[in-house]
């Protein structure tokens, strides 16, 4: 390497000394089990992690791909882990799924299991930037798909089908980023940008498992180039709406003519750290508006209704209208979301490898029945 192009450095392995080293010696990569979100954001690592990663089973529709119909069943660590389980490498989500409620089956199990995905790669993500430059210089995610059909991190299965990690991943890493410490409860903003970013609103809204809205405060802000900046904490009017069910939290960064910069959204638990709400949340509806943009290109609108709950974390795909198989590859630009009472979201979804006439969109969330709404 040094004779065929001397202007790079050649790294043997990501975790090499050379490439991450500890500060008190020994090579910088992992954890790669599942960890309390808060850990991301309280525990020192090392400055510069080449591997760090979580989990990333997919969801009920992956595992059928690759799992025989009879060791379809919920897994419950490590005592009761079927063979065929333990072949693909599975590491166990128990404590991290029970808040949401026991898993009823293996399709319960996959739903929640998206959930802590979800959580696990935006924490991570979040809580390196949170201390950027001050304990850390970069992070290197390891890894985004399996070679092969295993059960272990990844962001989309061998079959090219994405799970929620990806999207708490694309969430937590964006250059221009707010969010909330779940450790103190203070809105943070990140810039990774190299020029400052300047006559910014901070706004925060809460929401009820009805879908009440209860605003929490909204402030003007300037924030450098790649600094991260602590605007102002919520502990208290969290600790006051979310005693009885838990809370939905709804974080806003728009530019002055309020266009939205950046968005994020989290679901907290009750005060005895259990997802009670959410456990009973009353359906909602979607109405779904899909729109051909070119041969190979979809623009979808999803609204949900007034006076109706959040339509919480919910999944989007493309599929074969005939048979409601799902197209892969397919390319989302946003999956796995939440949307407020009385809105709608647009995200777009590509695909080459097939007509879109014989397509249908299908969406189905926590609180959302499964629909589908052919392509005109």
């Amino acid at each position: 390497m040094p004779k065929l192009d001397g202007t790079r450095t050649f790294i043997d392995f990501s975790n090499s000394d050379a490439m991450s080293v500890n500060t008190f010696g020994g090579n910088g990569d992992g954890p790669y089990n599942i960890q309390n979100p808060k850990t991301f954001w309280t525990n020192r690592t090392f400055p510069f992690n080449s591997e760090i990663g979580s989990v990333g089973t997919g969801d009920y529709e992956s595992l059928k791909r690759f799992i025989p119909e009879a060791n379809l069943v919920a897994p419950h660590y490590p005592n009761k882990v079927d063979s065929v389980w333990e072949y693909h490498r599975y590491i166990g989500y128990d404590q991290y799924i029970k808040p949401y409620g026991e898993a009823k089956n293996v399709q319960d199990f996959a739903q929640k299991a998206q959930l802590v995905n979800y959580n696990q790669y935006r924490s991570l993500m979040e809580g390196f930037s949170a201390h950027m430059w001050d304990w850390y210089t970069g992070s290197i995610i390891w890894k985004t798909q399996n070679p092969w059909t295993a059960l272990r991190g990844q962001m989309y299965d061998y079959y090219l089908d994405v799970n929620a990690a990806l999207y708490g991943l694309r969430s937590g890493s964006e250059p221009l980023h707010i969010m909330l410490n779940p450790a103190d409860s203070i809105i943070t903003v990140v810039n990774n940008h190299f020029v400052p970013k300047r006559n910014l609103m901070v706004k925060a809204t809460a929401y009820d498992m009805a879908g009440k809205a209860y605003f929490l405060d909204q402030i003007f802000y300037e924030i450098n180039p790649a600094t991260v900046k602590k605007c102002f904490s919520i502990k208290n009017a969290i600790e006051k709406l979310k005693q009885k069910d838990g809370l939905f939290i709804q974080l806003s960064l728009l530019d002055e003519k309020e266009q939205v910069l950046s968005e994020n959204f989290y679901w907290l638990e009750d005060e005895n750290g259990i997802y009670t709400g959410l456990q009973k949340m009353d359906k909602t509806t979607l109405a779904i508006q899909p729109t051909v943009i070119s041969n190979n290109r979809l623009a979808v609108k999803l609204t949900a209704p007034a006076n109706q709950p959040v339509a919480f974390f919910t999944r989007v795909s493309l599929i074969d209208k005939h048979t409601g198989k799902r197209i892969l590859p397919a390319f989302y630009s946003a999956n796995y979301i939440s949307i407020l009472p009385g809105t709608s979201q647009m995200l777009n979804i590509d695909c080459n490898n097939v007509d879109l006439k014989n397509c249908a969109v299908e969406v189905y969330g926590w609180n959302v029945d499964k629909i589908s709404k052919a392509i005109p």
